[in-house]
């Protein structure tokens, strides 16, 4: 913590020290992408695509699992994707999996977390089906890149059944991005209908 709390303490001289104007952000903000990611610490937006602040807007859950639209309970993760999309506007949805993912581990191999009901609560209700993501028989027992990757493309797909994503994409005013971050090679994937290749 004594790190953390000194790299704070010295933000916002570093923050001069490279010409960064903090003031200006007083006046509101404007970001490139919404940028839907894992909980992990292993992955950091900001040094994967060097975003400066006011360039990203964040969205970090637990197997950057998006939960299906639904205005009868509140959500924190919905309120976050519909004030990007309806009132920031974002021009991007950038929605970004990661190699050695935990969520999506314990969905594909059906893990005890009666220690962690919680967590257990959120993948049953959020996650699509494990079956989905299950590994091809012939992967690797530990090779969960298929299966994230699959999880990926099923969260793009429940945002397309939010109204403003969808009313976005009908304008031709938004665009959906699916990437795979590798935290062992620092590589990122693009998702296509070719299978995820590199950026």
């Amino acid at each position: 913590m004594q790190s953390l709390t000194r790299h704070a303490r010295a933000y916002p001289r570093r923050s001069a020290d490279r010409g960064h104007d903090l003031a200006r952000h007083r006046a509101g903000q404007s970001p490139e992408a919404l940028f839907i990611t894992c909980s992990d610490s292993r992955v950091v937006p900001a040094l994967i695509t060097g975003a400066e602040p006011g360039q990203l807007f964040e969205l970090r859950t637990a197997g950057n699992i998006v939960p299906a639209y639904n205005t009868g309970t509140p959500s924190g993760e919905r309120a976050t994707i519909e004030y990007a999309v309806s009132i920031l506007r974002v021009p991007d949805i950038i929605v970004c999996g990661h190699s050695h993912c935990g969520a999506v581990k314990a969905l594909v191999r059906s893990e005890d977390l009666s220690s962690a009901p919680a967590v257990h609560s959120w993948l049953q209700h959020a996650a699509p089906p494990a079956r989905h993501l299950a590994p091809v028989p012939d992967a690797e027992a530990d090779d969960l890149a298929l299966p994230v990757q699959r999880n990926i493309d099923a969260q793009l797909e429940r945002l397309r059944g939010y109204p403003g994503v969808a009313r976005r994409l009908a304008e031709g005013t938004l665009g959906l991005h699916a990437w795979f971050y590798e935290v062992h090679t620092g590589a990122v994937l693009l998702g296509s209908e070719r299978g995820y290749l590199p950026l």
